[in-house]
């Protein structure tokens, strides 16, 4: 498996590079921020301490913790003490998420679940059960063999339903968010997002629908899923937007008018300062190295995935 360091970027099969990859790392207790890529990431944390963010959220993480981000997503760690960790990634090309989640039941619970924590805690056993997934695709991709790719997607799977299964124990709550509300309000506001996040932007109209101040729902999120009502709003928004930009042929200006922005011109400076790049350039680059297999994959909604 090629390994490659924090800021290899962008994967581009035209420049060599490879749907699948690991990642060995140490990670002094400093800042650090990986650079931005479109691959989907899982983190294993073998070792150490710390807090990271994904985007606005800041969540903690320790020894036997899986943190799982999206795509152009922005991260930081903050290491306490010196970390040893591993990490896949796989780009789409690889295993397509946005199909998978019928598989393993759970959509939205692992990746892209604006309303969720993206970290799955392990006991000693699922560390060892992890660890030897990891070193299972690690060992295929480096020896070839007949069909190691349909191998190392079998075990990727595998490491996805049980990372799903531990988070997410009773099919049941098998909805984005459900295991991280621990306030009902949280659940209240996850639904009025769901119904209003394309014409209601301001997390104070939410407040209001809820009886509350804004500090006040500022204060529940930040307690309980470590980020701020304005990054839920957005990253909801951002989900609806990558989706329709992928998998639809809309002009941006009539995807940026069904998100509520009047303005097309501020709608792209919205998402290329969330992602890093312009929504022109996020769909023709995704679009060209998936081949345009993207855009087989027309739905009229945008789903949490």
């Amino acid at each position: 498996m090629a390994k490659r360091d924090l800021n290899s970027g962008l994967y581009d099969p035209r420049m060599g590079d490879q749907a699948i990859r690991s990642l060995s790392l140490s990670l002094d207790p400093k800042s650090i921020e990986p650079a931005r890529t479109n691959y989907f990431s899982i983190y294993y944390i073998e070792n150490g301490s710390g807090k990271f963010w994904a985007d606005a959220a800041c969540h903690e993480f320790d020894r036997g913790s899986l943190l799982f981000f999206v795509p152009y997503q922005s991260i930081r760690f903050v290491p306490d003490t010196p970390v040893r960790a591993e990490a896949i990634q796989f780009h789409a090309n690889f295993l397509c998420v946005e199909t998978f989640h019928a598989e393993v039941g759970c959509s939205g619970i692992l990746f892209n679940d604006p309303y969720g924590i993206p970290v799955v805690s392990l006991d000693k056993s699922a560390q060892r059960e992890v660890s030897r997934l990891i070193e299972r695709v690690r060992k295929e991709q480096s020896q070839s063999a007949l069909a190691f790719g349909e191998v190392m997607l079998a075990y990727l799977k595998v490491l996805l339903i049980l990372a799903a299964r531990i988070k997410s124990p009773q099919p049941g709550l098998c909805v984005p968010g459900a295991n991280d509300f621990r306030h009902p309000v949280l659940a209240q506001l996850r639904d009025l997002i769901e119904e209003n996040y394309q014409t209601m932007h301001s997390p104070a109209d939410y407040a209001k629908r809820l009886h509350l101040t804004a500090k006040t729902l500022g204060r529940i999120v930040r307690e309980h899923l470590g980020t701020t009502p304005t990054d839920l709003i957005r990253n909801r928004i951002l989900i609806h937007a990558k989706w329709q930009l992928l998998h639809t042929l809309k002009p941006i200006k009539e995807i940026s008018r069904e998100l509520g922005f009047r303005d097309e011109l501020y709608f792209s400076r919205f998402f290329k300062k969330f992602t890093g790049y312009s929504p022109t350039f996020f769909r023709e680059f995704e679009t060209e190295i998936r081949n345009g297999s993207n855009l087989s994959m027309f739905s009229a909604q945008a789903p949490i995935l």
